[in-house]
C-alpha cells in the first residue's frame, strides 16, 4: 500500500508518462491547433481594417508676462480639456461632422444605425491622450480618430482639432468675460456700500457740526476767545458802573454848589466831595497800576478823570461862587470827567448822560449773560467731543473697509478688463497645431501580426483540450504503473511485443506523415506570420 501511495504522489512529475501520451496524441493536437491558429488569423483578415489620424496639439503659454497681464481664468488645463472633450463629444456637434463627413453610412448595417448610434460610435472611435512633461505639467495633447477609410479618419482628426482650438479660444473668452461681468457686479455693490457708509458719515459729521474731533481746536480758540472777551465785558461793566456812580456824584455836586457844603445827615458836598472823589480815584489809580502798565487803557481813562477832577477843584477853588448862565453851564465852561461829560452842564445833561450810562450798563449785562451762554454751549461741545470720536470712529471704520473692500475690486475689474481684452487679442494661452492630421497608410486595427500570436495561443488552448479529452475518454493501459495501480497483486511475468515487417513498413509511413504534417502546419503558420507583417 505505501508503494501504491507513493506512485500516486510521484504521477504528478511523471515527465515519462507527459512524453508517450504526446507521441501517442501527436496527430489529434497538431490538427486543432492549426484550426485554431488558422481561424484567428483568418479572422484578421476578414474583420474589417481601421485606420487611426493623429495630430498633436501644443498648449502655447501667453506671450504677455503674467506679471502685467494676471489671467482671470484657472489655470487647471486637464479640467478645461475634459470640459471641451465633453463640449465636443456633445450629440450636436458630432451629428454636424457625422452629416458632414457621411460618417457610418457606408455598408448595410451603418444605413441601419439611428442618429444616437452614430453618435454613440463615433464618440467610442474619438480618443484624446494628454501629452505631460518632465515635471508632470501639461504641455501638449494627442487626439486621434479611427476609421475605415484613411482619408475619412483624417478629414474628421482635422475637424475635431478645428473644433479644439476655436472651442478653447470661445471658453477662456466666455469664461475671462464671464468674471469680468461678475467682479462689475461685486464692484457695483461695493459702489452702494461705499455711498452709502459716506452718506451716513455726512449725516453725521451735519448733525455734529462743532462737537467734531477735528473742530476741538477751533472750539478751544473759541472758548479762550469768548472767555477774554468776557473777561473785557466784565471789566468795562465795572467801569461803566463806575462811571454811574461818578455821574450820581456830579449831579449831586452840582446841586450842593447852590446849597451847603454839608448835606442834612452829615454828608460832605461840593468841594469836599470832590475832595473825597479824587481820593478815591487815586486809590483806583494806585490799584489799577499794580496790575496793569502804564499804557493800559483802564488806567490811561482814570489817569484822564483824575486830571478832569482836579481842574474841576481848581476851579472851585478860584471861583467859588460863579453863577450859572441861563444854559445851565458854569461860566468857566471847564469839562468834568467821564466820556462826554461837562462840569460845568447842568443838572438835565447830566442826568441825561447818567441815563445813556445805565442803558450802556444794561446793553454790557445782556452782552455778558450772551457770552456766558455761548461759553457754556462750547464747554459742552468740548464734553460732548468724545463720544462724538467714539462714534465717528466707528462709522469711520466702517467707511475705511467699504473704500478698500471697493478700491480692491475696483483694481481686479481692471486687471479682468484688461485679461479679457487680452484673449479677445489672442494673446492668452491658446492651442496651436504642431503635428497636422496625418493619413494613416497601415492600418491600426486589426494587428495581423498580434491575431497570430493570440492564434497560436488559441491553437495550442484547443489542442490541448482535444488531447486532454481524448485521454480521458480512453481506457487503455499502456505502462506497468498504469497495471499495478489497476491490480492489487504482483506482476509475475510479461508478453513482449511482436513486430512484423508489415508493422515496421506502416511504423515508417506513420512518422514520414507525421513529420510531414508538422512541418507543413508549422511552415504554413510562418508564412502566415510573415505575410501578416508584411502587408499588415
Amino acid at each position: 500500500m505505501e508503494e501504491v501511495h507513493e506512485e500516486q504522489s510521484s504521477e504528478g512529475l511523471d515527465i515519462q508518462r507527459y512524453l508517450q501520451i504526446a507521441r501517442r496524441r501527436y496527430v489529434y493536437f497538431l490538427g486543432p491547433f492549426f484550426l485554431g491558429w488558422l481561424l484567428v488569423w483568418g479572422a484578421s483578415w476578414v474583420i474589417p481594417a481601421r485606420y487611426k489620424s493623429g495630430t498633436l496639439i501644443l498648449v502655447e503659454q501667453p506671450t504677455m508676462p503674467k506679471n502685467y497681464v494676471l489671467p482671470n481664468i484657472s489655470d487647471d488645463l486637464q479640467n478645461r480639456l475634459q470640459s471641451i472633450s465633453q463640449q465636443i463629444r456633445s450629440r450636436t456637434r458630432l451629428l454636424v461632422i457625422i452629416n458632414k463627413l457621411h460618417l457610418y453610412s457606408g455598408g448595410k448595417e451603418d444605413r441601419k444605425l439611428t442618429a444616437d448610434e452614430k453618435v454613440e460610435r463615433m464618440g467610442k472611435d474619438i480618443d484624446i491622450q494628454l501629452v505631460q512633461s518632465a515635471g508632470g505639467d501639461i504641455n501638449a495633447f494627442r487626439i486621434y480618430f479611427s476609421a475605415r477609410d484613411p482619408h475619412v479618419a483624417q478629414q474628421v482628426t482635422s475637424e475635431l482639432t478645428n473644433l479644439f482650438i476655436n472651442e478653447n479660444l470661445k471658453v477662456r473668452q466666455q469664461r475671462s468675460e464671464d468674471t469680468t461681468t461678475f467682479l462689475g457686479g461685486q464692484l457695483e455693490i461695493a459702489r452702494a456700500n461705499l455711498a452709502e457708509q459716506e452718506a451716513k458719515v455726512r449725516e453725521f459729521k451735519s448733525t455734529n457740526q462743532g462737537e467734531l474731533p477735528s473742530q476741538q481746536t477751533s472750539n478751544l480758540q473759541i472758548l479762550s476767545g469768548l472767555q477774554a472777551q468776557l473777561q473785557n465785558e466784565q471789566d468795562t461793566l465795572n467801569t461803566s458802573k463806575q462811571q454811574q456812580v461818578y455821574l450820581q456824584t456830579l449831579i449831586e455836586q452840582y446841586r450842593s454848589l447852590h446849597t451847603t457844603s454839608v448835606a442834612p445827615d452829615g454828608t460832605p458836598t461840593g468841594l469836599t466831595a470832590i475832595d473825597q472823589e479824587l481820593t478815591k480815584l487815586r486809590l483806583q489809580l494806585a490799584d489799577l497800576s499794580s496790575r496793569y502798565t502804564d499804557h493800559h487803557p483802564e488806567v490811561e481813562k482814570l489817569k484822564d478823570e483824575i486830571a478832569k477832577t482836579e481842574k474841576l477843584r481848581d476851579a472851585l477853588l478860584t471861583e467859588p461862587k460863579a453863577k450859572v448862565d441861563g444854559r445851565g453851564q458854569l461860566d468857566d465852561g471847564v469839562t468834568g470827567a467821564g466820556t462826554g461829560t461837562s462840569y460845568g452842564a447842568g443838572p438835565l445833561q447830566l442826568e441825561g448822560q447818567l441815563h445813556a450810562n445805565q442803558i450802556e450798563i444794561a446793553n454790557r449785562e445782556e452782552a455778558l449773560t450772551k457770552l456766558k451762554q455761548q461759553i457754556n454751549s462750547y464747554q459742552e461741545r468740548l464734553n460732548r467731543e468724545p463720544t462724538r470720536e467714539q462714534e465717528l470712529a466707528d462709522l469711520t471704520r466702517g467707511y475705511d473697509q467699504s473704500k478698500a473692500d471697493y478700491d480692491e475690486l475696483l483694481k481686479k475689474q481692471n486687471d479682468s478688463e484688461m485679461a479679457t481684452r487680452m484673449e479677445e487679442m489672442q494673446q492668452g494661452e491658446r492651442f496651436s497645431v504642431l503635428d497636422p492630421p496625418s493619413l494613416p497608410v497601415k492600418a491600426d486595427f486589426p494587428n495581423r501580426l498580434k491575431f497570430c500570436g493570440i492564434g497560436l495561443g488559441a491553437g495550442l488552448a484547443l489542442g490541448l483540450f482535444v488531447v486532454a479529452i481524448l485521454e480521458f475518454m480512453n481506457d487503455r493501459l499502456y505502462s506497468e504503473k498504469d497495471i499495478k495501480l489497476l491490480l492489487p497483486v504482483g506482476i509475475i511475468s510479461e508478453i513482449p511485443e511482436i513486430v512484423t515487417p508489415a508493422d515496421q513498413r506502416r511504423g515508417r509511413t506513420r512518422t514520414v506523415l507525421r513529420w510531414a504534417m508538422s512541418v507543413s502546419v508549422f511552415a504554413a503558420i510562418l508564412v502566415g506570420c510573415a505575410f501578416s507583417y508584411r502587408h499588415g
